[in-house]
């Protein structure tokens, strides 16, 4: 919901690329709970798709197959639930089974993971406390466990996207890309998330993309363009952003 529904389209469009967006949404579901669903083939998600047109268009009571049948896919995208994000144990064999479901419906699709970001130092989510309630060693967890998910699982492409919101912290943008502690923020902070899908799927620099979206300052775009680039480029270090 904030990293790919918001503005991925209309970055895309405004590089003249045609996108399809589809998005099978549980709140907070984790990779067991998806293998869940695909074993008890359960009509559990809301189906939200941007067509080429970028309008949405919902599906309430969907299943992963029906989802998955829709279109003859490029890409599908696995990530764990953010509280589970840093906790690897968490992922399998969850993360291997679902890959290979994908796989399975869509041989054609490259297999992206979403590395999700830390929360704000301020959250108060119950998950935040598996960390010591301390954003630093949430996103080092996060890092630790998107590595061994690459090691361990046929991903082809990885969308650092918490890299890219850790980055963007360094910058006079500071602890405020959340807008409830881990949801990100509705205007540079889901935008940041949108630029970082865009240049780890189309492998052309984000930076100097013409789309803002409105409510965005000069600076804001500047650095959410930057942070995202940066953390495509080095995906398991913090890049300084001016």
């Amino acid at each position: 919901e904030d990293a790919i529904e918001q503005y991925l389209h209309e970055l895309a469009d405004a590089d003249g690329i045609e996108t399809v967006i589809g998005n099978l949404f549980i709140g907070g579901c984790s990779l067991e709970r998806h293998m869940q669903c695909v074993n008890e083939n359960s009509p559990s998600y809301r189906y939200r798709k941007i067509g080429v047109d970028g309008v949405m268009k919902e599906t309430p009571n969907c299943d992963i197959a029906k989802a998955i049948a829709d279109e003859d896919w490029d890409y599908v995208s696995v990530q764990q639930a953010s509280h589970f994000s840093g906790v690897y144990y968490t992922y399998q064999p969850y993360l291997n089974e679902l890959i290979a479901y994908v796989k399975q419906k869509a041989p054609k699709a490259k297999i992206i993971f979403h590395q999700t970001w830390a929360y704000a130092q301020t959250s108060n989510h119950d998950g935040f406390r598996k960390y010591g309630n301390s954003q630093a060693t949430m996103f080092s967890s996060i890092l630790g466990a998107a590595k061994q998910a690459l090691k361990d699982a046929p991903i082809d492409i990885l969308v650092p996207a918490g890299t890219a919101i850790q980055n963007a912290r360094t910058s006079s943008l500071g602890d405020n890309l959340n807008r409830d502690g881990y949801h990100l923020q509705l205007v540079y902070g889901r935008y940041t998330a949108a630029c970082t899908w865009f240049e780890a799927i189309f492998k052309k620099s984000v930076v100097g993309n013409s789309y803002a979206p409105e409510g965005i300052t000069q600076q804001q775009k500047s650095i959410a363009q930057k942070a995202a680039h940066a953390a495509v480029k080095h995906p398991f270090v913090i890049t300084q952003i001016k």
